[in-house]
């Protein structure tokens, strides 16, 4: 008789999950049982999907853009409904480019993704959580979160948030059931750099070879997840930014980050 795998008879709700991180998550939980929804803002959606099916999993999927108030109240009603066990709040925008060169609507648009539908996503599925007494969130933070981030200020500034927020998080929730994870990689190789508009696909950082791979930043942040921890620092080079950043004057910090992201 084979053995039960944990998620039989759960859902895991993954934002951002056509690619990179959010699809090598979507993957781990499959692997573990769960049944899936995925939604993207691309069409690789149901590509991803495809795999997953091969995969044994179970999957539901929606094209829509959570960085707008109608796509975020759209995929609310989508999932609910459902009893969510796992939560991946992985959806998320770069822009690179020096901050006055960017355009506003770009801006905006990175700003109501990273922090406004994720905050507002983080809100309803916890409230769910809260109010059942149990469930688990992984928010996909960022050391970049930790420094000063020229020529990607705002995304820097939007993983401060995040990283802020998720441990805030946590200890609100502490004793009602709902554990909250939150990851947060150095520069990883995903689709990203190569985004439309993303101008960090011109920066020295798309073309280092010592980028982090997506299956071993999802495979921490899951595990730490599964194992009740705060946050975790994936990848050596991830890990010395944040040593650093305990110990390097901020000056230090930001000219570092500068080389990688001024596009050449």
């Amino acid at each position: 008789m084979s053995r039960a795998k944990p998620g039989e008879g759960k859902l895991a709700v993954v934002t951002g999950g056509s690619t990179g991180i959010g699809y090598q998550l979507a993957r781990r939980a499959v692997e573990d049982g769960y049944a899936l929804i995925i939604c993207a803002d691309e069409a690789k959606v149901k590509q991803a999907a495809e795999k997953l099916r091969r995969l044994g999993g179970e999957v539901e999927t929606m094209q829509v853009d959570l960085s707008s108030r109608d796509g975020v109240i759209a995929f609310w009603h989508k999932i609910e409904g459902r009893q969510i066990d796992l939560f991946f709040a992985n959806a998320g925008r770069a822009l690179g480019q020096a901050f006055h060169e960017q355009a506003w609507s770009d801006v905006k648009r990175l700003v109501d993704l990273n922090i406004l539908q994720t905050t507002t996503l983080l809100h309803k599925v916890g409230r769910k959580m809260a109010a059942r007494g149990e469930g688990r969130i992984l928010v996909t933070g960022s050391i970049g979160g930790f420094v000063p981030g020229p020529y990607d200020a705002v995304y820097d500034a939007t993983k401060a948030y995040l990283d802020s927020l998720s441990y805030a998080l946590q200890d609100e929730w502490r004793d009602n059931g709902v554990t909250l994870t939150c990851v947060m990689p150095g520069p990883t190789e995903t689709p990203i750099f190569q985004r439309e508009g993303n101008k960090l696909q011109d920066a020295p950082i798309a073309q280092s070879e010592s980028k982090d791979d997506p299956v071993m930043v999802a495979r921490a942040g899951y595990d730490a997840l599964m194992a009740g921890e705060r946050g975790v620092v994936p990848g050596f080079t991830a890990r010395v930014i944040a040593m650093l950043s305990r110990v390097a004057p901020q000056s230090l910090l930001a000219e570092i980050h500068r080389r990688g992201a001024e596009p050449e």
